[in-house]
């Protein structure tokens, strides 16, 4: 059988207006804006309305992503949302979103990887672009992490935002194009990184919500160990699946996480900073949508240009890592 090369066609990305800044933050809990600066790098990030929910932003990303692709909605095949805060359990925000923008084809459905959802999704719409099963393909990661944050915990409301970033994934020449993917798990590290109330485990009561079991857990230490070694091993795997090697990345787009985290990648992997698109310190940590939202400015940006050599590379909850190769199409 033969296979289509698949690529990233058109981008785009939306966050909300509203800015927290550090300097917000001193005046809700015991930290200061030189304490969040010099351990993470974010100074401020996007808060969502109330009325405003996941769905809303990806759908505002699918939108631009569909202009700058010159495509119709009509004309998607399929609609994969990389999220871990749905509007709701279900339906998926994916059909949420087909019925907002039209797209009355395309099937849909929701993808749970954490930080890592995005590049998750992506490798699956490639899948299904390549065998020729669907000729375009978007693919939106939207999170709407302030709902889940304690504002109690110093620990991790500094670190989260509100976002959405989308890619129209279609055939393309086979000069360009997905050149690679790499996905991994390491389920031994599921409480690192957790939501713990909710689901069927733990049903919402009384109690799950006195003891705050609906709010992002984490363990700092030990993420920011896992993610240095990760990211740059997992981009490296992406060079290597696309023969070729990290100092052939013409651009890496990290998961905007950590500034030392990111940093401490680039010099594993030899990566120079003007080869590294880095917004954390607008945005913080969008988890899926970080990614797509800073891949989406840099192409606007006129940072990446055809032929370029783009690495996506991100970790997240589960434990997850994900990492692709692309030589870019347009």
């Amino acid at each position: 059988m033969e296979l289509f090369k698949a690529g990233i066609i058109g981008t785009g990305s939306f966050v909300p207006d509203k800015l927290i800044t550090n300097k917000d933050l001193e005046k809700i809990v015991d930290t200061s804006d030189e304490w969040i600066t010099t351990r993470t790098g974010i100074k401020e990030r996007r808060i969502a309305d109330k009325a405003i929910a996941s769905s809303d932003m990806g759908t505002n990303a699918s939108l631009k992503a569909l202009k700058a692709a010159g495509i119709g909605a009509e004309e998607i095949d399929l609609i994969i949302v990389a999220t871990v805060t749905p509007d709701m359990n279900f339906p998926s925000t994916a059909c949420i979103i087909q019925n907002n923008i039209k797209a009355t084809r395309a099937a849909a459905f929701d993808v749970e990887a954490a930080c890592s959802g995005f590049i998750y999704a992506l490798a699956i719409a490639e899948q299904f672009v390549a065998t020729g099963f669907y000729k375009n393909v978007l693919v939106v990661a939207s999170e709407c992490l302030s709902r889940f944050v304690n504002w109690k915990d110093r620990n991790t409301c500094i670190l989260f935002g509100d976002g959405a970033g989308a890619v129209v994934i279609s055939r393309v020449d086979k000069k360009y194009g997905i050149l690679s993917c790499h996905l991994g798990a390491d389920g031994s590290g599921k409480d690192l990184l957790s939501l713990k109330a909710g689901g069927s485990r733990q049903p919402a009561s009384l109690e799950t919500i006195e003891k705050n079991l609906h709010s992002i857990h984490m363990e700092g230490s030990e993420v920011f160990k896992f993610a240095v070694k990760i990211m740059a091993a997992a981009a490296n795997e992406a060079a290597k699946l696309a023969g070729l090697t990290s100092q052939d990345i013409d651009y890496l787009v990290p998961h905007q996480a950590n500034i030392r985290i990111i940093e401490a990648s680039a010099k594993r992997l030899g990566i120079d900073k003007e080869k590294l698109w880095i917004n954390l310190d607008k945005y913080g940590n969008m988890s899926a949508a970080s990614i797509p939202v800073a891949l989406d400015e840099a192409v606007r940006a006129g940072q990446i240009k055809k032929g370029d050599h783009v690495c996506l590379v991100g970790f997240g909850g589960g434990l997850t890592w994900a990492s692709t190769m692309i030589r870019w199409a347009i």
